[in-house]
């Protein structure tokens, strides 16, 4: 008994012993950074924190003050920083205080390292506060907001310069070595040519009107993106697993899409047999589809930092289906300023997390009132965020549905924009039987 109490207290006093370094820790970083700012004034402009991530309340007035003066262009100084604070001097402890955090920096070469203690500290503390409030609130709710400060935490990284001839050397060296990616293949080769592949921090539109085939085209980029060794996570708000299923499992196994709704009856013995091979390949696939009803953009987002973390590095493809089923959480004034917080939110993503994303999206009957039918990008519904936040658009167009005797049984994939490369007109065979599609 004695020693069990003996071990608590060493343990307490160690934690004890641990706690106070890293506030001395932090203390010291605090004091040097804007120390280093009273000795080299010029130093400001490489601190990128904020004022609230400094830990006491005294220096968080002070570094305000700073960055005041700063704005103002003027010098930073003990005189012109007490001036600035005025009547607000005595919420940092007067001038002795001043005058101690001046003299306290000899160097500014330990800046960097002393941003990544205060910042980190800063995280920790954030976490703590809202782990806190679920600990006495057990609710979902406060667990959906403890989880959204994590995520929140995560993105706080300091703001660093790279240098210029970095970028350089990575152009001059493409023209003597091909790069290891060149983005996610589409599977279709005169695609790939134009996009080089759907790469890393890609936001990729798809829209087109109802019975172009937008569901069936971005099944089968992720079929194929899957096949070619990238791990795919299909969110489909619209269509039900087994749905997606069935035409993977008609294209791959080459059946009739009409046999899959009742295959006891319709399918034969050999359709049987390839179908078994089929769902032993997709089975394989690194194809994961998610259905549930309600996919918010919290959700969609841990799925695809779940991933990132499960394959580091790996290739990865997001597929979405579709923006206008994505609920809008928030309230907004107009529902076209409601979309573009979801495109916007989803390019950081695609951004953060390294990955391409592939969004469906409707277009407006506007289409439907013209004598040709091709959409334009202002047929998008809301279509100013879109546009704006997109790097690639691909818009659908099959004329046989319109046209019920034209000869083109093509659907038309038309890169209306193209951020890094290309725009034109992309043509594929549309194959009904198995809702798919091959190069024509």
């Amino acid at each position: 008994m004695q020693t069990n109490q003996l071990e608590h207290q060493y343990s307490s006093s160690q934690f004890s012993t641990e706690r106070q370094t890293c506030e001395l820790e932090l203390y010291e970083a605090e004091s040097m950074l804007l120390g280093a700012v009273f000795l080299e004034p010029s130093v400001i402009h490489d601190i990128t924190l904020k004022p609230d991530y400094f830990s006491q309340v005294r220096n968080r007035v002070l570094f305000k003050a700073m960055k005041s003066l700063q704005s103002k262009g003027k010098e930073i100084n003990p005189v012109t920083l007490v001036d600035e604070l005025g009547d607000g001097i005595e919420n940092v402890g007067g001038l002795s205080y001043i005058t101690d955090i001046a003299c306290c920096c000899p160097s500014i070469s330990g800046i960097d390292h002393y941003q990544k203690i205060v910042l980190e500290r800063y995280r920790i503390r954030k976490l703590q506060e809202s782990a806190s409030y679920f600990l006495n609130d057990p609710s979902i709710g406060k667990a959906e907001e403890f989880y959204q400060v994590y995520v929140d935490t995560q993105e706080l990284v300091l703001e660093q310069q790279g240098k210029k001839g970095d970028a350089l050397y990575e152009i001059i060296e493409s023209f003597y070595s091909e790069p290891e990616d060149l983005g996610v293949p589409s599977g279709f080769q005169h695609l790939d040519v134009m996009t080089g592949g759907f790469k890393p921090g890609e936001l990729i539109i798809a829209a087109g009107r109802p019975s172009m085939g937008k569901t069936a085209l971005v099944l089968n980029l992720a079929m194929n993106a899957a096949l070619h060794g990238s791990t795919v996570d299909f969110f489909s708000l619209e269509m039900s697993e087994k749905q997606l299923y069935h035409r993977l499992l008609s294209r791959m196994a080459q059946i009739d899409a009409s046999k899959l709704q009742n295959p006891y009856k319709f399918c034969t013995e050999d359709d049987r047999k390839r179908a078994n091979e089929a769902m032993n390949t997709c089975y394989k696939l690194p194809l994961q589809i998610y259905d549930q009803g309600r996919q918010t953009l919290d959700s969609i987002r841990a799925r695809i930092q779940k991933t990132r973390r499960e394959i580091e590095g790996g290739s990865y493809l997001v597929v979405i289906d579709y923006l206008q089923l994505i609920p809008i959480e928030g309230k907004f004034d107009r529902h076209d300023l409601a979309i573009g917080a979801i495109t916007k939110e989803l390019k950081h993503m695609a951004k953060q997390y390294k990955v391409p994303i592939i969004l469906l999206s409707q277009l407006s009957r506007a289409v439907e009132q013209r004598g040709d039918k091709r959409p334009m990008m202002s047929d998008l519904r809301d279509s100013g965020s879109i546009e704006q936040d997109a790097d690639i658009v691909m818009l659908l167009y099959r004329d046989e549905y319109y046209n019920r005797n034209t000869e083109e049984r093509v659907t038309e994939i038309n890169l209306a924009k193209h951020r890094n490369g290309p725009v034109g007109t992309v043509k594929l065979n549309f194959i009904k039987e198995y809702s798919w599609f091959c190069s024509s």
